[in-house]
C-alpha cells in the first residue's frame, strides 16, 4: 500500500508546452509549504497570485496557488495546487523544488488513491475518475458521470442492506441451535434472495455495454474482395487510410481505426476480402477477418451493387441478423438499378452508398448511430455500465446466492447457508471497496496516470 502518512506531489497536466501547467501537492505539509514558498497562509479555496521562489532563493515563476484544507479537498488531505506558465522546464523546476522541500514523488493514481482510504469516494468512484479521463465518446462520458456520482454503489448499498437483513434472519436461528428456520421465514428469506439474483442479473447485464463504452463498439467491414470495404472505410474515417486499388485482395490483414459516430465511439475494422477461391495468403487473411466476425459487435456487410451476390461462409452469414448487422450495397454510381434483391438478408437493413463520391453515407452513419443506440440497456434512464472487475465480483455474488437458494429449498443447515451469502456480501463489497484487499488496491490504482 502506498504510504499516506507523507507529503506527495506531481504535475497534474500532461507533459509538453501549453499555456499553464498544474501541479498538485497533499499531505500534512501542504499548509506550511504553501507558507514557506509565499510568506505566508493562503485563504483556504481563494487563489493567490504571486511569485514562486525556490527554496536557494531564485525567482522560478509567475503562479496562481491555491490551498485547500483537508474537509474541502479531492484527496481528504490538506492540498495545494499551483497554476505556473506552460513550459516543461519551469514545470519540472517547480516539481523538483517542492521535492526538494520534503515531498515525495506521487506514484500513479495516489491522489485518488487517498480520497478513496480518506473516505471521499468508494472505488466504483475511483475506477469512475479514469472512466472520465478515458472515455471517447457521450455516451462514456455520461455512464461515467454517473458512475463517479456513486450510482454504483447507492445500488450495491441498496442489495447490501437486503442481503444484510436476510442474513440478520438467519443467524438469529444459529445463535438458538436448538430451533429450526421455519417455514414462514424460509418464504421470507428466500423471496429476499430471489430479488437479489435479479438486482445482480440486472447489473451484470451492463457489462458487455460497459466494454462498448470503454473500448468502442467493434465494428467489422466485411464482404468479398473488391466490394469497395477499404474505400468505405476511408470515407468513414476521412482520410486515406487504407490502401484502395482496382486489384482484388489489396488488404490482406485487418485494419483498425477509430471514429465517433453521432455519441458514439466505434472501433472501425477493415477486414481481407472473403474470396471463394483465396490463395494462401489470402486464406490467412480471410481466417482473421472470420475471427473478427465473430468478436464483432457491429457488422456492415459491403456488397459490390454492379455484380451479383456472391456465396459467404456459414461462419459470416449466422452473424447477418437484425440488430447486429447492416448491408452496405455500393457503388451505386456505377448504374441505375442494383444486380441482386435488395432484401436478401430478410430484415436487416440495406443502404445504398457510393463510397467514391459520399452518396448515401450520411443515411449509413444515421443507420449505425440507430444500432449502436439499440445496445443500451433497456433501464437506460438510469445506466449502469460495469467493468470487468465488477463482473468478476458480481458473478461470484450470484453463485453465493444461488447456492444458498438450493439449501434454503432442501432445508439445508442454516450454517451452510449464512456461509453463502457471508460470501456474497464480500463479493459486493469488493465492488465499492469495504473490503481490505491491499494487493488489489495496488493493482487497480496502479493503472491511473500520475498526478491523479
Amino acid at each position: 500500500m502506498l504510504r499516506s502518512s507523507d507529503t506527495i506531489a506531481a504535475l497534474a497536466t500532461p507533459a509538453g508546452t501549453s499555456a499553464i501547467a498544474v501541479l498538485r501537492v497533499s499531505g500534512p505539509d501542504a499548509a506550511r509549504l504553501a507558507t514557506e514558498i509565499f510568506g505566508s497562509a493562503p485563504a483556504p479555496r481563494s487563489p493567490r497570485h504571486g511569485d514562486y521562489r525556490a527554496k536557494n532563493g531564485a525567482l522560478v515563476d509567475d503562479v496562481l496557488a491555491t490551498f485547500f484544507p483537508a474537509a474541502s479537498s479531492y484527496t481528504g488531505e490538506d492540498a495545494l495546487e499551483i497554476s505556473c506558465h506552460g513550459n516543461p522546464f519551469i514545470a519540472q523546476t517547480l516539481l523538483e523544488d517542492l521535492l526538494a522541500r520534503g515531498c515525495r514523488a506521487a506514484g500513479p493514481g495516489e491522489f485518488t488513491q487517498r480520497a478513496f482510504l480518506n473516505g471521499r469516494m468508494d472505488l466504483s468512484q475511483a475506477e469512475a475518475v479514469m472512466d472520465l479521463i478515458h472515455a471517447r465518446s457521450e455516451r462514456a462520458l455520461e455512464v461515467a458521470n454517473r458512475l463517479l456520482r456513486g450510482e454504483l454503489g447507492r445500488r450495491l448499498n441498496e442489495l447490501t442492506e437486503r442481503l444484510l437483513t436476510a442474513l440478520a434472519r438467519i443467524e438469529a436461528y444459529i445463535d438458538f441451535p436448538e430451533e429450526d428456520l421455519p417455514a414462514e421465514d424460509r418464504a421470507i428469506v428466500r423471496h429476499t434472495l430471489e430479488g437479489l439474483v435479479q438486482g445482480t442479473d440486472r447489473l451484470m447485464a451492463t457489462s458487455h455495454y460497459g466494454e462498448m463504452l470503454r473500448d468502442g463498439i467493434k465494428t467489422v467491414i466485411v464482404g468479398a474482395p473488391n466490394a469497395g470495404k477499404s474505400s468505405l472505410l476511408n470515407r468513414l474515417v476521412g482520410r486515406e487510410r487504407a490502401i484502395v486499388s482496382a486489384e482484388p485482395g489489396t488488404t490482406r490483414d485487418y485494419i483498425e481505426e477509430r471514429i465517433i459516430v453521432g455519441p458514439h465511439s466505434l472501433r472501425l475494422i477493415d477486414t481481407a476480402g472473403l474470396n471463394s477461391s483465396p490463395g494462401a495468403i489470402e486464406k490467412l487473411g480471410m481466417a482473421k477477418s472470420l475471427d473478427r466476425v465473430a468478436e464483432a459487435d457491429l457488422i456492415l456487410l459491403v456488397l459490390d451493387a454492379t455484380t451479383p451476390l456472391p456465396a459467404f461462409p456459414e461462419s459470416v452469414t449466422k452473424f447477418l441478423v437484425p440488430g447486429k448487422a447492416l448491408i452496405v450495397a455500393n457503388k451505386i454510381d456505377l448504374l441505375d438499378a442494383i444486380l441482386f434483391d435488395i432484401k436478401v438478408y430478410p430484415k436487416v437493413p440495406c443502404v445504398q452508398v457510393s463510397a467514391l463520391t459520399g452518396k448515401g453515407i450520411d443515411s449509413l452513419v444515421t443507420q449505425i448511430t440507430q444500432l449502436a443506440d439499440s445496445f443500451r440497456p433497456a433501464s437506460h434512464e438510469d445506466t449502469i455500465a460495469i467493468n470487468a472487475r465488477h463482473a468478476d465480483a458480481l458473478a461470484r455474488a450470484r453463485t453465493g446466492l444461488e447456492a444458498a437458494l438450493t439449501k434454503l429449498q432442501s432445508n439445508g443447515p442454516v450454517e451452510l447457508l449464512a456461509s453463502d451469502l457471508r460470501g456474497t456480501l464480500e463479493a459486493f463489497g469488493e465492488i465499492i471497496g469495504k473490503v481490505d484487499n491491499e494487493r488489489m488496491l495496488d493493482q487497480l490504482f496502479a493503472m491511473f496516470c500520475i498526478g491523479k
